[in-house]
């Protein structure tokens, strides 16, 4: 059933990040592809018509590995949402890139397994570039809205996504330290290349809140910790995503969303 609903941009909240518009009007958004993590959150922030969905859900009941990323997405799209935020809670694989920072990832590496990760099973063989994951767009604009507010700034970054729920072992670590990547993640893949197929702009915002353990001298970190470090950061995060709302363009033109252009023969 499609919805009357309508929003120009999208927020994935993470770990620790429950909600975020004042006032909100939840509801429910019926897919092709099941249930959405919870409701959706609707309001305003900045003039803009902006759409909320915790990606785990308000209770944190669905674990990365477990999330429907295909009915999340899905559920954007059928809002008339064309650009979405996505901040999320991440581990950091280089000293320099401290907790409490924040990166604007600019590329990725999945790591996962057994994902949906895709709307187009076929007939029609459909290939999106995924060479430069994140919206060209929305990079700039977020990079600028975190410089303005005073926040530890990395302008780019490479995020590693894991399977999960587990943590990653020192050996692993240590490997994805060696190949020179910066953040370490359980869940931008499938979301990134799923917005990208449905042609919205993605832009990823990593709050750092833990060294991984293949940093030597590092203590393996808890769930507890990260979830700790995020809500004390909780705020900042807000202020951020309310300042890049406020500097979109919503009538903006991106290569985004035109994705599918040349993906089908």
């Amino acid at each position: 059933m499609e919805t009357t609903e309508r929003a120009d941009i999208g927020v994935f909240g993470g770990s620790g990040f429950y909600s975020l518009i004042e006032n909100a009007r939840e509801v429910w958004i019926e897919t092709p592809y099941g249930t959405p993590s919870d409701r959706i959150a609707l309001g305003e922030i900045a003039g803009k018509r902006v759409a909320f969905l915790p990606r785990h859900g308000k209770d944190h009941r669905f674990p990365p590995q477990s999330i429907n990323y295909r009915a999340n997405l899905w559920a954007m799209k059928s809002l008339g949402v064309k650009f979405i935020i996505a901040p999320n809670a991440c581990g950091s694989l280089k000293k320099e890139v401290k907790p409490g920072s924040m990166v604007v990832c600019d590329q990725l590496v999945d790591r996962t397994s057994g994902r949906k990760d895709t709307f187009f099973d076929g007939p029609v063989t459909t290939h999106v570039s995924f060479a430069d994951p994140y919206c060209p767009t929305l990079r700039p604009i977020a990079i600028d809205a975190l410089k303005s507010l005073n926040i530890e700034t990395h302008e780019r970054g490479t995020v590693v996504v894991i399977q999960g729920p587990r943590f990653s072992t020192r050996s692993e670590s240590k490997w994805f330290q060696s190949q020179g990547w910066e953040v370490i993640n359980m869940t931008q893949y499938p979301e990134a290349y799923l917005a990208r197929e449905l042609e919205i702009c993605f832009v990823n915002i990593s709050l750092i809140t833990d060294y991984d353990v293949g940093i030597e001298g590092i203590a393996p970190v808890s769930h507890h910790e990260v979830m700790e470090v995020f809500a004390k950061n909780n705020e900042r995060v807000k202020n951020a995503i309310g300042t890049i709302v406020g500097k979109i363009d919503i009538n903006a033109d991106c290569s985004c969303h035109h994705a599918l252009q040349g993906a089908r023969a």
